[in-house]
């Protein structure tokens, strides 16, 4: 058996004991690791932060997103490649609502907001909701308008939701296919241009309408002034995020086709809102809100004869 002493711990002095007998031998030290430590936490803390940089974008997340986005691709004859388009939770979808209602000057909806996770939930949802809201909005207002006349009799208009889904659904897909398809093109001629991706220019135009279902609300108020305030309003508002949105990816191509191109986005988008406004909620002409029985002119002559012989 080994002797007591044998089993008893040794205390070293200090490192180059150890060192000594053996020259090959490292040694840690626990106080300087725990130095080491504290210098690299101060060294992260002394790192700028760009807050700046990381909304509006750089290069290095750009790429980082974008190689995040094709690895969740799936082809697109399989499920998996459109659940990905739904795969968005509500805290998203509202926080994209109030980037669409109250734009940040500045700053980029769709780097703020859109790039991280594109979806078509928010888009499709929002459209359904303004094609019911102008709709029911808009008999409501016809029924306010003509009720208490001796001839009117209430007749839901169905065509109207036709109608609406046909215009705002064309309008929230076609603009953006037209769109897209110009930035590729301008892509091809102009280096410099951002492009963005169909399902990117897709949201925005889909976000940029939800300001239009509280409007639409309001317009059942028969006041027309009001009406108008409400539309101004509602076009400044979303217009801007179209503008802010888009002008940084064709303010680097020629002024005159950059200037063309932003003017043409607000003409068509305030052409949805006038139009929805003036189909469905202007008030009809004196003449039709009248309709009083007169007698015919035949009548007239025939009791008048009549009355002579």
């Amino acid at each position: 058996m080994a002797a007591v002493d044998d089993l008893q711990f040794q205390e070293f002095d200090d490192a180059e004991n150890l060192l000594a007998v053996n020259r090959d031998a490292t040694t840690i030290s626990i106080g300087d690791s725990h130095e080491n430590s504290k210098k690299q936490r101060k060294s992260f803390r002394n790192v700028p932060k760009d807050e700046d940089d990381d909304l509006l974008g750089n290069e290095e997340s750009d790429k980082t997103e974008l190689l995040a986005g094709q690895r969740k691709s799936a082809p697109f004859w399989t499920f998996e490649y459109y659940q990905t388009l739904f795969d968005v939770d509500t805290y998203q979808v509202l926080d994209r609502i109030k980037g669409s209602v109250l734009p940040i000057p500045g700053k980029n909806f769709v780097r703020l907001y859109i790039r991280s996770n594109p979806d078509l939930y928010g888009p499709f949802w929002i459209c359904a909701t303004l094609v019911f809201a102008i709709a029911i909005s808009g008999n409501i207002s016809n029924f306010i308008l003509h009720v208490g006349g001796p001839t009117y009799h209430y007749v839901p208009e169905f065509r109207k939701v036709t109608i609406a889904a046909t215009a705002i659904y064309c309008y929230a897909w076609l603009v953006p296919l037209a769109l897209w398809g110009f930035l590729m093109w301008r892509n091809s001629k102009v280096m410099n241009i951002v492009c963005y991706s169909f399902l990117e220019i897709v949201c925005v135009y889909g976000y940029s309408l939800f300001i239009y279902i509280p409007t639409a609300v309001l317009w059942i108020i028969p006041l027309e002034w009001l009406r108008w305030v409400s539309v101004v309003c509602a076009m400044c508002l979303s217009g801007s995020v179209l503008v802010l949105t888009f002008w940084p990816a064709v303010r680097d191509d020629q002024r005159r086709i950059a200037i063309a191109t932003v003017s043409a986005i607000v003409i068509l988008h305030a052409l949805l809102a006038i139009g929805c406004k003036t189909y469905f909620f202007d008030l009809p002409e004196a003449g039709n809100q009248i309709q009083s029985p007169l007698p015919s002119t035949s009548n007239v002559t025939i009791k008048t004869a009549s009355q002579k012989t």
